[in-house]
């Protein structure tokens, strides 16, 4: 982890940005601007004598992961993924690492990010078929590259008394704030309400820690942050640092919450397309894909961390999304049939 140093998110420390133009040799940047879309990493747009660039500082992986997960683009490219392969530093590393962070470099790409209910139902099936072409690709990487591939993909599936330990932990660290914000009410309202959900619904605990279905490399964060649109078609795949093996119905399934649960409440229609586009290429059976939804409807359930990030780390930039991951957690919960039924195919 690399950012501990920086106190400002936007800011690029004069000395960072000196060195920065020396090791990617780009020149004088002659204008900045930081990017406002990233939650976990840091990025700017940079103007430069020689052209347009991405710059990141990776501030929640392991320099060992990202460098591994930076080596797979180029072979992506290669296999027609939209994706952009990293600049090399002079001494040909895809890292530098400067003033205590760990910055990448990348071609500008054109496009914009478009949540997932503002793409047409066309273009959700195609973002579909999209995945299942991206985890096809990753496989013929990882083939090429002789990566060892696991004979099973597991996943913890945390037990409910557990997932009240925590939230008692952070009820705890709720109430040590002597001044309570607004979300400080929220967090504590939540937590609470959380509890009752998972003394209600523990008995729908999914079973076992071995996924159904088939697994392999996948992207780990392939939402419309991470994505860019041109002319009505996916023009690039961004942030690759969570690539690693797992089932690809769990990639599918988060997709499509993180898409297409917007505002508290999921468009099933959207659902059931994307779904549907994924398995024109892969052709998942439709309980290997209930099943990924109810396990992450249970991860949801079980799962705390923006509120770790906010009471653990002090860091504040994930709020938005607890408030509104606990109003779809709670839609979701009250129509359960309905959103299997979608990722079935038959909403």
């Amino acid at each position: 982890m690399t950012d501990a140093n920086v106190v400002d998110r936007t800011h690029i420390p004069a000395d960072d940005l000196a060195e920065l133009i020396r090791v990617f040799d780009i020149g004088e940047v002659l204008d900045r601007r930081y990017l406002a879309d990233g939650l976990m990493n840091v990025n700017w747009q940079l103007d430069t004598l020689v052209g347009r660039f991405a710059l990141k500082r990776v501030t929640d992986v392991p320099r060992e992961r990202l460098r591994h997960s930076l080596a797979v683009l180029p072979v992506l490219v290669s296999h027609d993924v939209p994706a952009c392969a990293p600049l090399p530093t002079v001494s040909g590393d895809v890292i530098a690492e400067i003033g205590g962070s760990s910055y990448c470099l990348f071609p500008w790409s054109d496009g914009k990010h478009v949540r997932g209910i503002d793409l047409s139902l066309s273009q959700v099936s195609e973002l579909g078929a999209h995945l299942a072409r991206l985890h096809v690709a990753l496989g013929h990487a990882a083939e090429g590259a002789e990566l060892p591939m696991p004979a099973s993909a597991t996943a913890e599936v945390t037990e409910a008394g557990r997932a009240v330990e925590k939230a008692d932990r952070l009820a705890r660290a709720v109430f040590a704030q002597s001044v309570g914000d607004a979300f400080d009410v929220a967090a504590s309202t939540a937590i609470e309400e959380r509890k009752i959900l998972l003394d209600k619904y523990a008995h729908l605990r999914p079973e076992g820690d071995l996924p159904m279905g088939p697994h392999g490399w996948t992207h780990g964060d392939f939402q419309y942050r991470n994505l860019l649109w041109a002319n009505g078609e996916l023009a690039t795949v961004l942030d690759w640092d969570r690539l690693g093996i797992r089932p690809y119905a769990e990639e599918v399934a988060r997709t499509a919450q993180v898409q297409f649960g917007v505002e508290g409440v999921f468009d099933l229609e959207r659902v059931s397309t994307f779904a549907a586009g994924y398995r024109s290429v892969i052709p998942l059976e439709s309980a290997v894909l209930v099943a990924a939804a109810e396990r992450l409807w249970w991860k949801r359930m079980t799962d705390f961390w923006q509120l770790e990030f906010h009471y653990d780390r002090h860091d504040q930039s994930c709020d938005d999304l607890f408030l509104a991951d606990e109003a779809l957690l709670h839609w979701w919960t009250e129509r359960l049939d309905a959103v299997e039924r979608a990722f079935a195919g038959a909403a």
